[in-house]
């Protein structure tokens, strides 16, 4: 009962921690960090650092070690009390039970593995981390090209784009897992693109300058037809910030089949997955950010300003602060949540967090309301779910008798 009790807090905290991601990083980017007291919106300057940005999640998922050495120490704690000492299994975590009911699954226990190790797979250790350093790069690549995206779109149009995520999962999947996709897969798929489409669309035709305060210098320098040239920009700008979250998907979904691959022939946790990716996108991203900043150092690529302005401004600091709260967070209850209940009920979730980050976003002002967005949105969630067998196919005849699962590990999602 406890258990089942547990899951409804574990599903709130994850919708919870997985919004604050989106909002925070948007809030970010909506703060005023010089000449804030100009009047003409022009001369004013916009938190604008996604690769800081990118560094901070790394922190957050760096997180995962606390959590680490707290159930550590827990189940130390757990055995003594109990009288005995935790045996160790094969990866060797030790793994004492964290329920008084002998017959419900442990929930929540990141030292546990995912399944017992039937297949023969070698403990991850030693220099067969170093591994872990692929998929990684791929986070950074594809985290910053979003935290790009995000400064042009609203956050909404930024967290249903991220749905294209499914398209270049599931043909990685194809071409690199050798997996197999049904009709109605690829039905699904080609949904997905079109509801992106609509999503982009939306954004481009309807001018939304609450979203973009950092970009509001570039509509007030537009010369001829001001305001034909305030709109030519606004849909610009979104067309840009669209492709670049789009595009960013490719690297997330090579992040995730890299980590198929990896997983396939070795065995780790998944939390301590995401740690050793989180210390390792740290250390590169930190060091590329030196390099960047001595090399150009200018915009995105000015360090010594960006952590200025992060050290200057307290609602940026604490608004980072929170955010890598919420990044450990989410790892840590969305990895619970997987093994708990199902990774597909994970994807309904986050079909979930998706209409709260644009209510939210809606009821702060930030955006203003479009009726083609629900359109686009309806359509992502009709492909994902189609594509993740949580509806069934128009047509009975493309229903696979024995559906392939593409990911079986379930993909380690981190932001």
């Amino acid at each position: 009962m406890a258990v089942k009790a547990a899951v409804p807090f574990l599903v709130a905290m994850m919708l919870l921690t997985g919004c604050c991601n989106t909002l925070l990083t948007k809030y970010q980017d909506m703060q005023c960090v010089k000449n804030c007291d100009a009047p003409s919106p022009k001369h004013r300057d916009h938190f604008e650092q996604p690769v800081l940005q990118t560094l901070q999640m790394f922190i957050g998922e760096m997180g995962c070690w606390l959590v680490i050495g707290a159930f550590s120490l827990y189940q130390r704690y757990a055995s003594r009390r109990a009288g005995y000492e935790a045996i160790a299994d094969n990866d060797g975590a030790a793994t004492p039970a964290l329920s008084d009911d002998g017959d419900t699954p442990d929930i929540a226990n990141p030292l546990k593995p995912s399944h017992p190790d039937e297949e023969g797979r070698l403990p991850l250790q030693g220099r067969t981390i170093l591994l872990l350093a692929l998929p990684a790069c791929c986070d950074i690549a594809g985290t910053t090209l979003m935290n790009v995206g995000l400064l042009f779109v609203a956050a909404s149009i930024y967290q249903m784009t991220r749905g294209a995520l499914v398209l270049f999962v599931g043909l990685f999947s194809v071409w690199f897992l050798k997996r197999h996709l049904g009709l109605y897969k690829w039905f699904s798929l080609f949904v997905v693109v079109f509801g992106v489409a609509v999503v982009g669309l939306a954004g481009a035709i309807t001018r939304d300058d609450k979203a973009t305060p950092s970009h509001q210098a570039i509509h007030d320098t537009a010369s001829g037809s001001v305001d034909a040239q305030k709109e030519l920009t606004q849909a610009a700008m979104t067309i840009i910030g669209v492709l670049l979250i789009a595009g960013a998907q490719i690297f997330t979904a090579s992040q995730f089949v890299l980590e198929e691959r990896i997983m396939e022939k070795y065995a780790m946790e998944p939390i301590k997955v995401v740690g050793w990716e989180g210390l390792f996108g740290f250390v590169f991203t930190f060091i590329g950010m030196i390099i960047l900043h001595f090399a150009i150092g200018t915009g995105y690529f000015n360090a010594r300003e960006g952590f200025y302005q992060m050290m200057h401004s307290r609602a940026i600091a604490v608004s980072s602060l929170l955010i890598m709260i919420s990044i450990g967070g989410f790892n840590f209850f969305g990895l619970s949540v997987t093994r708990t209940v199902s990774a597909t009920s994970r994807s309904t979730i986050d079909t979930c967090r998706t209409l709260f980050i644009w209510v939210v976003s809606l009821g702060l002002g930030w955006e203003t309301f479009k009726w083609l967005q629900v359109a686009g949105f309806a359509l992502l969630v009709y492909g994902t779910f189609l594509f993740n067998d949580l509806i069934r196919p128009p047509l009975k005849s493309c229903v696979e008798r024995r559906p392939e699962v593409l990911l079986p590990e379930g993909p380690i999602e981190h932001h």
